[in-house]
């Protein structure tokens, strides 16, 4: 299993991401447009970065994707399924997603905490999931959202 950010503004989100990953099995993690990297302008470990991620990025492997749209066209033509979790019409409830055991090929897209994922980025999707809201707001932190989805895909297909 594979993460897709997309367009990910908060640098505290990507790190707890990255340390959600390490503990789940995710193989690798594309940090696709605005979404902030472990290292800085200068290649050096980004200080807020690893404050939160405690060293995942050096055990989750990731990648730079200046295009989610192409990045996404290249892992299906790779057989990838790809899965965005978010909140939209048709929509399948994250604990009822059936992927099987074989989670190699499964690539889960998750998308900015304001606007989440975009329209364009939403149509290239197999599959949408999302985790239902009962409260009053209308998401939750996209780092929470990643520990649900995947920890429930890994421990529960």
């Amino acid at each position: 299993m594979i993460a897709i950010l997309d367009n990910i503004r908060s640098i505290s989100n990507v790190g707890s991401i990255f340390r959600t990953a390490d503990a789940a099995g995710v193989k690798k993690i594309y940090l696709g447009g605005i979404t902030p990297e472990p290292l800085d302008a200068f290649g050096r470990p980004s200080q807020p970065f690893i404050k939160v991620s405690l060293g995942a990025e050096n055990t989750v492997a990731w990648e730079k994707a200046k295009s989610v749209s192409r990045l996404i066209d290249r892992l299906r033509k790779e057989g990838y399924k790809i899965i965005g979790v978010e909140l939209a019409p048709g929509a399948v409830q994250y604990n009822k997603l059936n992927l099987g055991k074989n989670l190699e090929k499964i690539a889960f897209v998750f998308g900015n905490e304001v606007d989440g994922i975009s329209k364009a980025i939403l149509a290239k999707c197999d599959l949408i999931t999302e985790v239902p809201m009962a409260g009053m707001k209308e998401s939750m932190n996209v780092s929470v959202t990643f520990g649900i989805v995947v920890f429930q895909v890994v421990y529960n297909s």
